[in-house]
C-alpha cells in the first residue's frame, strides 16, 4: 500500500483550502497512492469564533467532504480528512471531526476529537479549543478491508491511554492528524508520535498543517509541519519538511505482527490498585 500524506498551509478561506486539497490529491493520485490523508482543521484554520460561525456549514453541506468523496470514488482510493471544522445543529460549537471514506465514496467512520487543546505556553501564546470545538466522548476504530484504522486528531496524542484502548481493540494503524503549533512541534512532536508507534506495535500515520496560516481576523497562528510515517517498530518511513507538499511512503502491514511477536506488550497489560501515597515525613538530613 502507497499512503500519501497531504501536508498543507491552511487559512480561513474553505474555497482556498479545497483548491489546495485538490490540488495537492491530484499529485498524490499520479504518485499511485492508494490513501491519501490530510491534516487537522483542512477545510479551515482560524482562531477567530465569529469567521469560524461564519464560515463553516454542516456535514451534509461541506463542499471540501463531498468532493473527498468524489476523488475517493473515482480513482477507488481510501481518503482520510484529517478533520473538519462542521456545524452541528442546535450547538454552539462545532465538531472537529476526523472523517474516512472509502473507495466507493462512502462515509464509513467519524470520530469527534476527544482532548480540547485548552493550553497556555507562555505569557503570550494561549489556546483555548473547547470555546469554539464541542470535545467528542467516543474513541472510534474503522474496520477496513485494509486494517483496523484507529481514529484520532492532534491533543489526543499526548494521551496514550486512548491509543493502547485503539490497539488493544485491533487497530493495526493509528491516524494522527495534526495542527501541531510550532514550540510544540519543534519538543514534541516526533517523539510522541514515535513512543504511540512503539508502544503499541502500529503504523501511525500524522499528516500535518504547517507555516504560517493566511488569516483575516483573529490572531496569527503558525504549524510545525513534518508530517511523518511512523512503522511498528517506531522507524520513520518519511517525514516533511515546513512546506505544502504531498509526503509519500510504502506500508506493508505485515510489520505490525512482526512487532507485536517480538514484543508482545499489549498482551501483558495488568490491573493494579492505587496509586497508593506512602508518607515519607523522614527529617531532611542536610538539615542536621
Amino acid at each position: 500500500m502507497r499512503v500519501a500524506l497531504l501536508q498543507m498551509s491552511g487559512s480561513d478561506e474553505p474555497a482556498d483550502n479545497l483548491a489546495r486539497l485538490e490540488r495537492l490529491a491530484a499529485e498524490a493520485v499520479n504518485e499511485g497512492a492508494g490513501f491519501l490523508l490530510s491534516p487537522e482543521v483542512s477545510n479551515i484554520v482560524s482562531s477567530s469564533r465569529r469567521i469560524l460561525a461564519e464560515r463553516t456549514t454542516t456535514e451534509a453541506a461541506d463542499p471540501m467532504l463531498a468532493r473527498a468523496r468524489e476523488i475517493a470514488k473515482t480513482h477507488r482510493l481510501w481518503f482520510l480528512l484529517g478533520s473538519l471544522a462542521l456545524r452541528l445543529p442546535g450547538e454552539d460549537r462545532l465538531a472537529n471531526r476526523s472523517i474516512l471514506i472509502g473507495p466507493d465514496g462512502e462515509i464509513c467512520a467519524r470520530y469527534d476529537k476527544i482532548h480540547m487543546f485548552d493550553v497556555t505556553l507562555s505569557e503570550s501564546d494561549s489556546y483555548r479549543e473547547s470555546l469554539s470545538f464541542r470535545p467528542g466522548e467516543r474513541a472510534v476504530i474503522a474496520r477496513t478491508a485494509l486494517a483496523k484504522i484507529g481514529l484520532s486528531i492532534c491533543y489526543d496524542l499526548r494521551f496514550p491511554q486512548l491509543y493502547r484502548a485503539l490497539a488493544k481493540a485491533g487497530a493495526a494503524i493509528l491516524t494522527v492528524p495534526a495542527a501541531f503549533t510550532v514550540p510544540t512541534g519543534r519538543a514534541h512532536w516526533r517523539t510522541l508520535l514515535r513512543a504511540r508507534a512503539i508502544e503499541n506495535g502500529a503504523f501511525v500515520f500524522a499528516p500535518a498543517q504547517t507555516g504560517e496560516h493566511r488569516v483575516s481576523a483573529g490572531r496569527p497562528r503558525a504549524s510545525w509541519g513534518h508530517s511523518l510515517v511512523i512503522d511498528p517498530w517506531g522507524e520513520i518511513l518519511a517525514e516533511g519538511g515546513t512546506a505544502e507538499e504531498v509526503i509519500l511512503a510504502e506500508i506493508d502491514l505485515a510489520a505490525v505482527d512482526k512487532a507485536r511477536a517480538r514484543v508482545p506488550s499489549l498482551g501483558h497489560d495488568r490491573a493494579f490498585s492505587g496509586p497508593v501515597i506512602e508518607e515519607c515525613g523522614h527529617a531532611d538530613p542536610r538539615a542536621e
